[in-house]
């Protein structure tokens, strides 16, 4: 493991003691785990589609999908990380497989899934270009690619034009749903924040 994902491994193991505790991470509050599943389930294809969730966290929206019948498995880069999401899924009575792995090069075969979901993921990885081209690589024909991304008032994240622009360099389309409601993120924002999806 190079000495970056060393670190960034470090990072995400310290902050997952907390990392539920903000209300899109840990989707705790029965208004914002609703207003994530409105969202979420109609962009994904019919239940059960195969579905990998890349930088899953704690799991929350593996979880939910699990919960809507989809067969889901959800990779990190955070021991720590999945072992809360492990929890989460046995909590909620769902299967969910779990399991280490680099979100830049995810360790599955191409053409092994219906849905690729990454959710504030893509504007941290270094050559997010490259990693596009993997993650399209993990759909079958006719597979969905869904980004959930944002450009955050400190600066830091993704224009929905840019995250457009990267993505139809490997697709042929790439839709930008809005996500200004306050009840997903527990309160008015004031920053760009969007789900991407390209295939139907």
């Amino acid at each position: 493991m190079s000495r970056v994902m060393e670190q960034a491994q470090e990072f995400w193991d310290e902050q997952a003691a907390s990392f539920d505790e903000q209300p899109d991470h840990g989707l705790r509050d029965p208004a914002v785990r609703a207003a994530w599943r409105d969202v979420l389930l109609p962009l994904m294809p019919s239940s059960p589609a195969a579905v990998i969730d890349l930088g899953c966290g704690t799991g929350s929206l593996a979880v939910l999908l699990a919960q809507a019948g989809h067969q889901v498995r959800g990779m990190d880069l955070s021991g720590k990380m999945l072992a809360l999401a492990e929890q989460k899924a046995a909590a909620a009575g769902v299967r969910v497989d779990f399991q280490w792995g680099d979100a830049a090069a995810p360790p599955y075969p191409p053409a092994s899934c219906d849905v690729v979901l990454a959710r504030h993921v893509l504007w941290a990885l270094p050559d997010p270009a490259v990693v596009l081209g993997r993650w399209v690589g993990l759909l079958r024909p006719g597979g969905r690619l869904v980004l959930i991304e944002g450009r955050w008032f400190t600066g830091a994240g993704l224009s929905a034009v840019d995250c457009r622009s990267l993505v139809l360099r490997h697709r042929q389309e790439a839709t930008v749903h809005r996500l200004d409601a306050p009840s997903l993120w527990g309160g008015p924002i004031q920053d760009e924040r969007y789900a991407l999806v390209s295939g139907h």
